[in-house]
């Protein structure tokens, strides 16, 4: 398709992905309401490098969760695997006294194990996901009482040199290089890589879709897209340079992100299961291991879901009893915002991390108002509504 003005190729562009326009604007809606409810506190430096460092979990689950829901499945049981995997962790370095390394490496084994568990009654003895992962929501709810004895586990009793290098995970920032300078230098360096690396891998795409023969955007809009795109990583990067820099735990997001969004888009494994979600029928047909797949992909959120653990007791500095609690709605409702379809067979990684901003926003501006927490409940609620309602009306107009 030719594009003869700027005005056509920004209407095809919304047409498109206009699921994926809807949340950008809905994120920035939020952000300026919240920014003259609140005084303009919320849009501060601060306010949004914690908005950043309180996604991350809710992130990390949306990763596993976008990938989970194209396939047409569903995990109820992250948030209290999550809790369970952060309380090993502190079970481990506080009456074990294991430093932070195999402390992690057998929390991502427990997690993997779990899911595999779930795989196995998922994939191979054709027992509903949702079944599945309530019984599991409902029993490592209990598992976290069992491991915790009832009470929170504080970092704190674990030897202090281990107990500081796993609260980094959670809580740390980038060091700077130069101290003497008035910004973070070193999250500006990374931000001028980010860039760099952007327009390397846009250019990259632009000559092997030339290669091939397949249409390509005229150079100067191309580059116009690639400038307001960098524009909006410089923005990003911009509020972590001006006040602590990028924390350790946004970087674990972004190279999970990058990772997951490379397997779905530019692997067999990532293709079959968008295959899987648009019709299980004829992927078994055309020769896909559908049990293989699934079996793969539980694991797989096993893994984010133990990963997501550490960062969160980590960032807590202790294991409690109520870990996780509803993490699991949060990350539904990431990756529908996000624009995944709970019919499956669409969905993108990015879309869910910006999905997890959207709940964190929520969340974040809410308590700057000093909203009552049923409130609270009720407006994410509502949001979750219309995310899917919005779906729904996307899909019957395609």
């Amino acid at each position: 398709m030719e594009h003869t003005s700027l005005w056509e190729l920004i209407t095809h562009s919304i047409r498109k992905n206009i699921r994926q326009y809807t949340m950008i604007i809905a994120l920035l809606g939020i952000w300026i309401i919240f920014s003259f409810l609140t005084g303009f506190i919320f849009l501060t430096p601060r306010n949004l490098s914690n908005l950043f460092v309180q996604t991350a979990t809710t992130a990390i689950l949306a990763i596993g969760m976008v990938l989970i829901i194209v396939t047409g499945n569903i995990d109820l049981s992250v948030g209290s695997v999550m809790g369970f995997c952060g309380a090993v962790a502190a079970i481990l370095m506080i009456r074990a006294g294991w430093s932070p390394l195999p402390t992690i490496l057998v929390t991502l084994l427990v997690g993997l194990v779990i899911g595999a568990w779930h795989g196995f009654w998922i994939a191979y003895q054709k027992v509903p996901a949702f079944i599945v992962t309530l019984a599991s929501m409902l029993a490592f709810r209990g598992a976290i009482i069992g491991i915790t004895g009832g009470q929170t586990q504080g970092l704190e009793m674990a030897p202090a040199e281990a107990a500081n290098t796993f609260k980094a995970i959670g809580q740390a920032y980038l060091p700077k290089i130069n101290e003497a300078l008035p910004f973070h230098d070193t999250s500006l360096y990374l931000m001028l890589f980010s860039v760099v690396a952007y327009w390397f891998y846009e250019m990259k795409v632009r000559r092997d879709r030339q290669k091939y023969g397949f249409h390509v955007l005229p150079m100067k809009y191309q580059l116009l897209k690639m400038l307001l795109i960098s524009l909006v990583i410089a923005a990003f990067y911009g509020i972590m340079i001006i006040y602590l820099g990028v924390p350790y735990s946004i970087i674990l997001v972004m190279t999970l992100a990058l990772v997951f969004t490379f397997i779905a888009n530019n692997t067999v494994f990532g293709r079959h299961l968008y295959a899987i979600g648009g019709n299980a029928e004829a992927s078994r047909l055309s020769g896909i291991n559908i049990a293989r797949n699934v079996m793969i992909l539980y694991m797989l959120m096993g893994l984010l879901t133990a990963v997501a653990g550490v960062v969160y007791t980590a960032r807590l500095n202790a294991a409690t009893t109520s870990a996780g609690q509803n993490a699991e709605l949060d990350a539904i409702a990431s990756a529908v915002i996000g624009g995944t379809s709970l019919m499956g067979g669409e969905g993108t990684i990015v879309g869910g991390v910006i999905g997890a901003l959207v709940m964190a926003s929520l969340d974040n501006g809410m308590s700057l108002m000093n909203l009552d927490i049923t409130f609270q409940y009720i407006v994410k609620g509502l949001i979750l509504l219309l995310a899917v309602w919005v779906d729904v009306r996307t899909r019957k107009k395609a």
